[in-house]
């Protein structure tokens, strides 16, 4: 029986960050949030946990991971495209695109691990959307960035790290001529 499995650290994570959102989004109190994260963390059983999230929507498309691989090609994410927790992009000679403009947000933080030789990574993004490049390690590589400041509660921060070697990320809102 599913109830009866042993929940892991990774899916009380899960369950804790669902009910941070749903605080975020009215949904819970701060009294109600205290209580059920320290019933999550403190969960033994998948049944447990479910039970904490049972009265609150699960985001549609929504996923945990995602991963791009290619070789020589381009990728391109746009439109109304569901945002996951985690991108792993393993990428050699060739360009991944990532529109937020029309994106389906469910989560605070998208992690990019990054592994791209020879290529573009294009973030386009919108208002209350940051790109954090600090844990990238770039080698014989363009990286940039650009934004107005940080806001206090962005709806989205992109963390990109990992490896990026003879390629270029490109950050940014989109506008006519930046790509090139």
């Amino acid at each position: 029986m599913t109830s009866e499995v042993r929940a892991s650290h990774a899916d009380r994570d899960r369950v804790v960050e669902v009910l941070s959102a749903a605080a975020g989004d009215g949904r819970l109190t701060g009294d109600e949030l205290e209580e059920r994260v320290e019933a999550a963390l403190t969960a033994r059983t998948m049944g447990e946990l479910a039970v904490l999230t049972g009265d609150l929507p699960v985001p549609a498309g929504a996923k945990d991971v995602v991963r791009i691989e290619q070789e020589g090609s381009s990728v391109v994410r746009e439109g109304e495209w569901a945002v996951p927790r985690l991108l792993e992009i393993e990428s050699s000679w060739g360009d991944v695109t990532l529109d937020f403009t029309r994106a389906v947000i469910s989560y605070g933080t998208l992690r990019v691990d990054l592994d791209m030789r020879g290529g573009t990574l294009r973030l386009v993004t919108r208002p209350g959307v940051v790109v954090d490049t600090d844990s990238l390690v770039a080698h014989y590589a363009d990286v940039k960035v650009r934004g107005s400041a940080e806001p206090d509660a962005p709806v989205l921060r992109v963390e990109v790290a990992g490896r990026l070697s003879y390629g270029r990320v490109l950050a940014g809102a989109a506008r006519r001529g930046w790509w090139r």
